[in-house]
């Protein structure tokens, strides 16, 4: 580890995105990252923040300031940053093989991009909650049970092993850019399903912005795409919006009606349904 001081700051500020992690740094100085070292990058990191190069976000997480953002408090630097953050975060977890789920997806259709409590990032493989302030960054798999009868909601049917969904889901995301940077989230049929799930993880349900989605949507939503969700998850979701959409587009309310009843007429009753 031979690389003086002013080659690793240098290193360092060619990096675009202006977030780093320990791994980084780590890497700059040592691309091996051998154990013995890391006493020596732990000393490194001290003298980066103390010389101002970097600013700490939380353990292992930096950024490489704007001249301005030495005045800032930590909560309006992780507002500044987080769009940064939460795609270092995908990438370093689950690379591209991911896409944003739930009510931050339903939002950013919405034009609404805001930052969250809580993004879902779903994956194929991984679990696993990240917090820092009051923001959670949840890595989640999605499954459902497979049957005899290769549809796996049909009742009567003799239940299997778990499948796992993010390859037939995944194909159901879209590309957006925010503030330069490309994300991909569940396409807008998805998300409505997705947003109108019940769960404390999902906490709030929002009706107000699903009712705001089929207002203003209702004659762009893909049919099509209602019915491939339907055949593996999310029926009661499927029994709320039914509800939801009664009185504002009739067609909708048709289509997620048939639905149910392809699902052997699975009706939720309205405290389950949480409408």
């Amino acid at each position: 580890m031979s690389m003086d001081f002013n080659k690793i700051v240098n290193k360092m500020l060619k990096k675009w995105w202006k977030v780093l992690f320990k791994e980084d740094i780590f890497e700059i100085i040592d691309p091996e990252k051998k154990s013995k070292y890391q006493n020596k990058v732990d000393k490194l990191i001290y003298r980066l923040r103390s010389e101002w190069i970097i600013i700490n976000l939380k353990a292992g997480v930096y950024i490489i300031p704007d001249l301005e953002d030495r005045e800032m408090n930590i909560v309006d630097l992780t507002d500044k940053y987080y769009l940064k953050l939460l795609k270092k975060y995908i990438t370093f977890y689950v690379w591209s093989s991911y896409y944003i789920s739930w009510n931050k997806s339903l939002e950013i259709h919405n034009k609404d991009f805001s930052v969250p409590e809580k993004v879902f990032i779903i994956n194929r493989n991984i679990n696993k909650k990240i917090k820092f302030l009051n923001y959670e960054i949840i890595f989640k798999t999605i499954s459902c049970k497979k049957s005899s009868s290769n549809s796996p909601l049909l009742s009567g049917s003799t239940w299997k092993s778990n499948i796992n969904l993010y390859s037939r889901f995944s194909k159901l995301s879209t590309k957006k850019t925010i503030e330069s940077i490309d994300f991909k989230i569940s396409c807008l049929e998805l998300a409505l399903v997705e947003s109108a799930i019940i769960s404390d993880s999902n906490n709030p349900f929002d009706i107000t912005l699903i009712n705001k989605t089929i207002k203003k949507y209702k004659k762009v939503l893909n049919k099509e795409i209602f019915y491939e969700i339907w055949k593996y998850k999310y029926i009661m979701s499927f029994n709320r919006l039914k509800e939801l959409s009664k009185n504002i587009d009739k067609d909708l309310y048709s289509i997620f009606l048939d639905i149910i009843k392809k699902n052997w007429g699975l009706f939720i009753g309205e405290w389950l349904r949480g409408v």
